[in-house]
């Protein structure tokens, strides 16, 4: 209760000085002076939650706040967007899973102008994946609130057991070291991940890309079944194989993966960075003490983690209130909001502020440098880019199940380049 009282007043601070420096208010007295704002329940929406009442009364303006869960916020997107809804003026949606899709249907404003011409709101501080993921044709059609990377999770007592003094910092000394951590710590296993082909693929992607992959080439065709693709499948599935849980499920999400390696069943894990405090909490993890983060190893292509963001803003381009929308938006992003929340636990785009210390001395150092490094090199998408992302997802996953399972991984993988393009193809129509 402290901490969120602490982050409200801190929050509230950051909104008056943000709008004091850019004038607020609608001089010009264009548009509404409510905003329909649509937020998804998070404890980013939480925080800026607290900030509300000073934007209204620096800027003058009133926000009708509506808060969903993410299965109520897409129907909802679903029905109002479809049908050219002008009561939705600013959205908070997942560019990962809808952005290929709002893009392709025009649902969303073009801010391109916006953030160029915002100078002192700087929208040059923001990493360069999650921007990657909020363009669409060139067009930046949303800001990137909260962003995560995957990073490798390790067991610092068990690998000084087995003679290491640092994390493996490629994958083939990954592979070397899970199998020598095992050997040396019977009963424990050397790797868990993800295994379930849909939950697998955006911690795959990491893989894929450090391989020197990509789920497409360079003309846009299915390039799943490509050399460096199929060794990233073989490598991911045979880590697992080798040197993973015994009997391991091929059904696991991150729930699954993390608890097996938080109750101390295994000595390496690659997940996404905003997971950490499930192996960091000692009410949670029963390694808590002995949890390290290192950055993502460097494959034949490099080190090439996903950085992405979860969500961000966007304007309905059926608003009739699109200057308004905007005040909302660069308000709810500066670098003073940014920094709030990220000293609350909800890391953001801006490089400025991930790399501020104050705003990250609540968490582990090794985790800061370790995002901070994939932020340096990350890629925007952890999944392919398209509209039917679900779909996608089952198919290109479906080589990862069968590499776990010591199946023909690379003729998984020839089968799931044919589906995958048949899918792009009807996507192109």
């Amino acid at each position: 209760m402290l901490r969120r009282t602490a982050a409200g007043s801190v929050l509230a601070l950051a909104a008056a000085l943000s709008l004091s420096a850019c004038g607020g208010g609608d001089e010009e007295g264009t548009g509404s002076k409510t905003i329909q704002v649509t937020l998804a329940n998070h404890v980013w929406t939480e925080n800026l939650k607290a900030a509300l009442p000073e934007f209204e009364k620096s800027s003058g303006l009133k926000v009708e706040l509506t808060q969903l869960g993410e299965d109520q916020l897409s129907d909802q997107y679903n029905v109002k967007l479809n049908a050219g809804t002008s009561d939705l003026d600013v959205m908070m949606y997942r560019p990962l899973q809808e952005g290929k899709l709002f893009g392709k249907n025009g649902y969303l404003s073009d801010l391109s102008e916006d953030v160029k011409g915002a100078s002192d709101w700087n929208w040059g501080d923001f990493q360069p994946g999650p921007v990657e993921a909020t363009t669409y044709e060139d067009k930046v059609v949303g800001v990137p609130l909260i962003t995560e990377t995957e990073v490798l999770y390790y067991r610092k007592d068990l690998l000084a057991k087995a003679g290491y003094s640092a994390p493996p910092k490629t994958l083939d000394e990954l592979k070397e070291a899970a199998a020598k951590v095992q050997a040396a710590n019977p009963g424990v296993a050397g790797f868990v991940a993800r295994t379930g082909k849909t939950a697998a693929v955006t911690q795959f992607s990491s893989f894929l890309y450090s391989f020197g992959g990509g789920w497409v080439d360079d003309s846009g065709k299915a390039a799943v079944n490509s050399a460096e693709a199929k060794q990233a499948y073989a490598y991911y599935g045979g880590l697992l194989h080798d040197h993973g849980p015994k009997n391991v499920s091929t059904d696991m999400s991150w729930p699954e993966a993390m608890a097996i390696f938080t109750q101390g069943q295994a000595a390496f894990y690659p997940e996404a960075s905003s997971l950490y405090k499930n192996a960091t909490d000692p009410a949670k993890s029963k390694v808590a003490e002995t949890v390290g983060f290192a950055p993502f190893p460097e494959g034949p292509a490099g080190s090439k983690p996903y950085n992405v963001p979860s969500w961000a803003l966007g304007i309905n381009e059926a608003s009739e209130n699109k200057d308004n929308a905007w005040k909302f938006i660069e308000w709810a992003t500066t670098k003073e909001q940014t920094l709030a929340n990220q000293k609350a636990g909800v890391p953001g785009a801006r490089t400025s502020v991930a790399s501020d210390a104050d705003a990250t001395s609540t968490y582990p150092k090794d985790l800061v440098e370790a995002s901070a490094a994939g932020a340096k090199n990350g890629v925007g998408f952890d999944r392919p880019q398209v509209v039917k992302v679900p779909e996608a997802r089952e198919l290109v996953g479906l080589p990862i199940v069968d590499a776990i399972t010591g199946k023909d991984s690379a003729a998984a993988a020839d089968e799931a380049a044919k589906a995958f393009q048949a899918l792009l193809d009807d996507e192109a129509k």
